[in-house]
């Protein structure tokens, strides 16, 4: 039978019970491998339960002593007892001098402590009973957070000033860099508010008029990481000449808020991916623009396209992609099949190729193609392959060469942009 003799108002700080009439000190900590929490139990003695009752900062010191111990256990492993108990003694009857030399040579948990309200300072020159005076029952979660990312920023050197913190702060980036960023003003010092605000500004102006689109080679909500890159790079040069006391963590943050906020605007108000032509059929490459069309991948799946649908040839196109593309499906072809010609797109290779008939197939024999390979470097070339053999066919593709049919020097031109990268 077990009884609770003795608990806080925390409820993650460890409480005492009776387990068969003996006194044990039961921990939650950890999660087993179906992601339950673990519960821990070892035996203390009625001198330990008086210290607990009336010492918080020794009953707090205690728990960020057990706890590595319980994180030894793993998800299935059993808690060392015999460690625990042997912790009992040193931690709760012993002078501060004495906790603070067990301290410096036990592993314990900072970051309760922390949480609690000990003074990090003191923390940091290994006095922990004296940084335990400030200690609370009620924790603050986001004080442990915050210390945890400035030892992890300690750790690589970085260092932050006043305006850097206000900045994370204001994105949402201080404690949680790997969260999207975003806008909060109240977060940061209101005193520095201006500051960070004019460096947003600085950012805003930057990427104005910048789009960050879908890139439909990676599914259907996947970010262009060129147009990304693209808008990084602007907003990270602007900041850093506007701002150069700034540090590195500080500009990453803003630089990728100002990439957030314009991929979401981009997927708001969608890229026109068919530049639409005269109604006379005036186009790009002054052939008759394209009234039907057909769509392969390369797994067989097969879409024709007609003009005079509710969607443009080229936005008809991606939208297959984005349904079909995949890591072993990344050759797509878009044929004409009324004029023999199309072209096809080797995602995987950063290549395309223009296909034209030469002769037809005539008596059982079979037709002659000519097949002309180029390089294409990133999404946008893509868009304005697709888009120029939409609205002219191959003939209007040769400005956006050098077309060549030899393979083998294809293939050296490839090895050579791939060592060059």
């Amino acid at each position: 039978m077990r009884d609770v003799v003795f608990t806080r108002s925390s409820g993650w700080i460890p409480n005492v019970i009776s387990e068969d009439g003996e006194l044990k000190l039961m921990l939650g900590a950890g999660a087993d491998a179906n992601h339950e929490p673990r519960t821990f139990t070892f035996p203390i003695e009625e001198a330990h339960l008086a210290v607990i009752r009336e010492d918080l900062p020794r009953h707090l010191l205690l728990w960020s002593a057990v706890l590595p111990l319980c994180d030894a256990a793993g998800t299935a492993g059993r808690l060392d007892e015999n460690a625990a108990v042997a912790l009992l003694d040193p931690v709760l009857l012993s002078s501060p001098a004495d906790v603070d030399a067990l301290f410096r040579r036990i592993r314990w948990d900072r970051s309760r402590l922390v949480a609690h309200g000990a003074d990090i300072g003191l923390l940091e020159r290994g006095r922990v009973c004296a940084a335990m005076r400030s200690a609370t029952e009620t924790p603050n979660e986001k004080r442990a957070q915050e210390h945890h990312a400035d030892r992890r920023r300690a750790e690589r050197g970085a260092v932050l000033g006043p305006l850097d913190a206000a900045i994370l702060r204001y994105t949402g980036q201080y404690a949680h860099g790997a969260t999207v960023p975003r806008r909060i003003p109240g977060a940061a010092d209101t005193a520095l508010l201006p500051q960070v605000m004019r460096v947003i500004a600085t950012a805003e102006q930057a990427c104005a008029g910048m789009r960050i689109g879908i890139d439909p080679r990676r599914g259907k909500r996947a970010t262009d990481k060129q147009g990304w890159g693209r808008v990084a790079a602007a907003v990270e040069s602007a900041v850093r000449r506007a701002h150069p006391g700034l540090a590195d963590d500080a500009v990453r943050t803003v630089s990728f808020l100002m990439c957030s906020e314009t991929a979401a605007r981009s997927r708001n108000t969608p890229e026109e991916d068919d530049v639409e032509a005269a109604d006379d059929g005036a186009d790009l490459g002054g052939s008759a623009r394209k009234t039907a069309l057909s769509f392969t991948d390369d797994k067989g799946a097969e879409k024709k396209w007609l003009r005079g649908g509710p969607r443009s040839a080229s936005a008809e196109f991606w939208a297959f992609v984005g349904d079909r593309s995949a890591s072993d499906n990344e050759v797509f072809t878009i044929e004409d099949e009324k004029k023999g010609e199309g072209i096809q797109l080797h995602f995987y290779a950063d290549s395309v190729a223009r296909i034209t008939t030469v002769r037809e197939g005539k008596g059982g024999s079979e037709p002659e193609y000519r097949v002309e390979y180029s390089l294409v470097d990133g999404l946008g070339e893509y868009r304005t392959l697709v888009n120029a053999f939409v609205h002219g066919g191959c003939s209007a593709l040769e400005p956006h060469g050098p077309w060549t049919s030899d393979v083998a020097e294809f293939e050296r031109a490839r090895r050579r942009r791939r060592e060059a990268r």
